[in-house]
């Protein structure tokens, strides 16, 4: 099944719909999808975020994506293990 994810402007996932969602909801407009969720406000006007399309055989696997993805997004930018963010 055919998901598209949105991504804020550090990498993170945020939500995701499906195929068909973004059919009903956003006239399959994955570009209507992101800016659904940009809002309005005038500081979020120039954030660099983007939806990406994935696939997963079910919505658990999403599900478990979006998690990890999030556990490791954060483990990076709270400097554990081995990692340690960088402001260049």
């Amino acid at each position: 099944m055919i998901y598209y994810v949105y991504y804020d402007s550090y990498g993170n996932p945020r939500q995701a719909v499906s195929e068909d969602e973004l059919r009903e909801r956003y006239g399959g407009d994955p570009e209507a999808f992101r800016a659904s969720l940009r809002g309005a406000a005038p500081a979020t006007e120039h954030m660099t975020a983007h939806v990406g399309t994935v696939s997963f055989s079910d919505e658990r696997e999403l599900r478990e994506f979006m998690s990890d993805m999030d556990e490791a997004n954060r483990g990076f930018f709270e400097g554990e293990g081995q990692s340690r963010p960088f402001n260049f």
